[in-house]
């Protein structure tokens, strides 16, 4: 056998075994791509995303469509390379989306809780911004704060200074009109009793302090609101579902028909959070058909690069800002844009 020959075939076998690498060598890479979209408005499986009992329902037409990403966890050298290249997907360090010492099931078990609590969150910020009024639950007090005695678990938060509870948004604010050391006076039902407490707020510890009086608080609902979504973590569908909540709760139709779609963590006062894959999930949304989409503030810049013709994006920061483009929408009017 000749050298060049003998060469040829090392560099033919040396080639060949890179390729076997890339294909099979694992990167600590993830890649974010497109994820399914659900209507919050509609059936998943045969069961409503929303179901709300105890309440009036209205009829809900149109979409009020939630976003996901969906995540390849483990990535060959290859894949990484494709991916790479791809408008429509990322590659990121794994521990942006699963923390250093954290496993899948892990990983898993923390967007399920995440997931839970955004829709307790939707739930509350929904009833407050249609003004209705939810119970305030003392869920526990804290050893040796100025509620230890006063107050017990289980008890219902009704009033602060005469004036009513109405979420634990707004008992928080109530609470935090007061000066750390001054004294508030909290209303409170025990089973069928109701009674008042003269409490001395507390200093948080935080900087600055913020008084506190060591109630941990839980939220209870007038009416049951149940959200039945499988396979789906995380705190980012907390936008798209208050408005669902919203949708059936009220006459008329937010959307007019049209094909909404969203994403954005929400916090129990409305306020909408910036979050991850926007990229993703505008592309997401356009291929479902999708005409607008809701865009936290903070996401805008990257839903812009990276948005499909067609599609109009609006920005929103807060409950009462999408419900304001989607009444903007429906007049004929065009809503704040991202830029």
């Amino acid at each position: 056998m000749s050298r060049r020959t003998l060469t040829l075939l090392l560099s033919t076998l040396l080639a060949a075994t890179l390729v076997v690498l890339a294909m099979v060598a694992q990167v600590p890479y993830v890649a974010l791509g497109p994820g399914p979209t659900f209507n919050t408005l509609g059936d998943e499986g045969g069961t409503p995303v929303i179901d709300i009992e105890g309440h009036e329902v209205f009829p809900a037409p149109g979409h009020l469509d939630l976003t996901t990403v969906g995540v390849q966890v483990r990535l060959s050298l290859a894949q990484a390379l494709v991916g790479w290249v791809q408008r429509d997907e990322a590659i990121v360090p794994r521990e942006l989306v699963i923390p250093s010492g954290q496993t899948d099931e892990e990983a898993d078990a923390e967007n399920t809780r995440q997931m839970v609590l955004s829709q307790d969150s939707a739930t509350t910020a929904a009833l407050t911004q249609l003004k209705i009024p939810v119970n305030v639950e003392a869920a526990a007090i804290t050893e040796g704060s100025p509620a230890a005695g006063q107050l017990e678990a289980g008890d219902v938060l009704t009033t602060v200074d005469g004036r009513p509870v109405t979420g634990p948004v707004q008992l928080r604010t109530l609470i935090g009109e007061r000066a750390v050391g001054e004294s508030v006076e909290v209303g409170y039902r025990r089973g069928t009793a109701t009674g008042e407490v003269v409490l001395t707020t507390a200093s948080s510890g935080e900087t600055p302090p913020r008084p506190v009086i060591g109630v941990e608080t839980d939220v209870k609902y007038p009416f049951t609101v149940k959200i039945g979504l499988k396979d789906v973590g995380g705190p980012s569908a907390g936008l798209m579902f208050a408005l669902g909540i919203v949708e059936k709760l009220e006459p008329g139709s937010l959307t007019d028909g049209r094909y909404v779609a969203g994403t954005g963590e929400i916090s129990p006062d409305g306020q909408v959070s910036p979050i991850g894959g926007i990229q993703q999930k505008v592309v997401a949304a356009r291929s479902k058909g999708a005409e607008l989409f809701l865009v936290p503030a903070a996401n805008c810049a990257d839903a812009v690069a990276n948005a499909p013709e067609g599609l109009r994006l609006a920005k929103v920061t807060s409950l009462a800002d999408a419900l304001q483009a989607l009444q903007t929408v429906r007049a004929g009017g065009t809503p704040t844009a991202c830029s």
